[in-house]
């Protein structure tokens, strides 16, 4: 690998907030068995968990909006939601992968929103990293990167996908 590609390569992994030797293929046990009903935000934790019927099917490492403490009030804000939400539609053409739109914001966010004079924002998404990664995915994110989405590696958004529904809940919690 040449030094230029090398840097290259370096400051992207630095971008994102993945340290080098970090980043390996997926030590999960495999896809969650059957569709899950529910999916779980845990902010502080960095923890996105896959529920059915109250139990925790499969649980994947986030990374959060560049602000990740506190509730999303604004556009440009950095900040990732928090509430429930649904998955209401998907992108299967996006730089990241694969994505599930969340449907922020609801009414409340709108409504605060207006009383501080700001736009609420929008286009938050459960997203995979940047297509060029590939099939592989950090054991753990060391900085958060979005600009309010949640982000997880390519093999968990291909998991998330297959063993959701449009219309599945989403809990983003503190």
């Amino acid at each position: 690998m040449s030094f230029r590609r090398c840097a290259c390569f370096s400051i992207a992994i630095v971008f994102i907030g993945v340290a080098p030797g970090t980043y390996a293929p997926a030590t999960y046990a495999g896809a969650p068995d059957g569709k899950a009903d529910r999916i779980i935000v845990l902010k502080a934790q960095r923890e996105l968990d896959l529920l059915r019927d109250g139990v925790v099917l499969k649980a994947y490492p986030i990374a959060l909006g560049r602000h990740p403490h506190g509730a999303k009030r604004r556009l440009g804000d950095g900040r990732t939601p928090e509430g429930v939400y649904v998955i209401d539609s998907r992108l299967d053409h996006t730089p990241y992968h694969l994505a599930l739109h969340i449907s922020y914001p609801d009414p409340i966010d709108r409504e605060q929103a207006a009383a501080s004079g700001f736009p609420p924002g929008g286009e938050i998404f459960i997203h995979g990293m940047p297509a060029r990664f590939g099939r592989t995915d950090p054991v753990r994110f060391f900085r958060d990167w979005t600009n309010g989405c949640i982000a997880v590696g390519n093999i968990a958004i291909e998991e998330i996908w297959n063993a959701v529904d449009d219309g599945t809940p989403v809990e983003i919690r503190p």
